[in-house]
This record gives structure tokens, sequence and C-alpha cells, in this order.
């Protein structure tokens, strides 16, 4: 399995610097199911794009840009989620992933009535009602889908935390290729920005970690029955 990386992730900062860079962590995720899959990365955000779309499937990371800042490369992503969804290549979005995706495909992304959503969150997958905590940093949400789009999975003030589009697009408003330490150092580095009392809040959720191996087999199980669909 080849899959291109779209990577979104506008934060320059020291604390950005100083942590995997989220091509990595999305490789080193799915490497621990599938550690012979392939992975190109292509950071979106600066304007480079793969120059064909000929790769098994594509990820679309999070990001702290929203989908509404009007920047041309939102505009371009848009328009190869489009492309992409039409040839029914395989795609799999995480948070900015999973706006952009319903955005480009007409769906709404409003800003979160209660503002930042931190620290683990339970979300219900509505295939078998099986819980699954995952790590959330979004202030904004899909609250419509996409024609044709059926939710794959809900949390608490989130109706939408996951869509799927046939067997070829799979969302999740959430990161599961974040890990404990790096969130547990997220809050701190933007307690500032975020606000203590939030920061404190999202902290409390970080006892135990999540279930990173399920996170990463659901993953590779969409891009291989994708696949298998396919031929």
């Amino acid at each position: 399995m080849r899959l291109a990386i779209l990577m979104t992730n506008t934060d320059e900062s020291s604390f950005a610097q100083a942590h995997p860079k989220d091509g990595q962590k999305f490789s080193e995720l799915l490497w621990r199911v599938r550690p012979n899959w392939s992975f190109d990365v292509f950071s979106v955000k600066d304007g480079v794009f793969p120059k064909t779309l000929d790769y098994d499937g594509l990820i679309i990371t999070g990001s702290p840009a929203s989908v509404h800042d009007g920047a041309d490369w939102i505009a371009q992503l848009e328009n190869l989620v489009r492309d992409a969804v039409e040839r029914k290549i395989p795609m799999f979005g995480a948070c900015f992933g999973h706006q952009v995706i319903a955005r480009a495909l007409g769906a709404q992304v409003t800003y979160n009535p209660t503002g930042w959503v931190l620290g683990k969150v339970t979300t219900e997958f509505t295939s078998d009602q099986k819980q699954i905590p995952i790590y959330a940093a979004h202030k904004e949400q899909v609250t419509t889908l996409p024609q044709d789009a059926r939710i794959v999975a809900r949390t608490d003030g989130c109706e939408i935390a996951g869509f799927a589009i046939e067997d070829h697009v799979l969302t999740t408003q959430y990161h599961p290729e974040m890990t404990q330490a790096f969130v547990a150092d997220l809050l701190e580095a933007f307690e500032d920005e975020i606000g203590r009392d939030v920061t404190q809040t999202a902290q409390q959720t970080l006892g135990t970690p999540t279930d990173v191996d399920a996170l990463a087999e659901w993953i590779a199980l969409f891009f291989e029955n994708a696949q298998s669909k396919d031929q």
C-alpha cells in the first residue's frame, strides 16, 4: 500500500519544531499495524501538491488553520478532494482534513458554540456502538453532511464526529495520530492562548492513553477494504 499524506498543519512555532511533523506521525501510526506500507508526504499548506493522484489512497491531516481562511492552498486542496471523490480514490481525513473534505463537497463547517474541544474524547462508532477514546484539538466542526455521506461516529456535542461516503471516504473530527505525551505538551505550550480553565479541564482527561493500535487498525482496514472493492 502506497499512500500520499497531505500535510496541512500551518504551525511553525518552536513547539512544532520540537515535535515530529504530521507526516511522520501518521506514517508511524500506520506502521504499527502495517509495517510494509509506504508514504509520500506533501506539505500542501506550502503549496506542495502531488503531481498525480496515482496512489492507493490519501490522508489529509489536521491543522490550526480554518477551512474558512480563504488561502489559495485550501482552495487547491478542495479541488483535489473533489477530484479524488469523483475518481473514488480512497481518502481519509482527520480534524481539518475531515472539515475540508466536508466543505469541498458542499457541507457546512461552523464554530463550535462551546469553543475549544481538547484532550481525550470518547467516540462512539455507529456501526457497532464501540466506544474508543481519541484525542481532540479543535474549535470548529462539521454540522451538515455532504451528499451521499453517512455518519460513522458521534461524540457528546458533535453529532458528525466522522462520516463516510461509500467505501472510498472516511473521516474523523479527532486526532488518532496524536500521542498522550504530545497532547500533554501541546496543552502546556498553548495554555496562554487556550485559557487556563480549558487547559486544566483537558489535562484531567489524560490519565490513560488512547488505544493507538485500535485506531491504526481502523484506518488501515478502511484503505484495505477500499482497495479490495476497486479490484
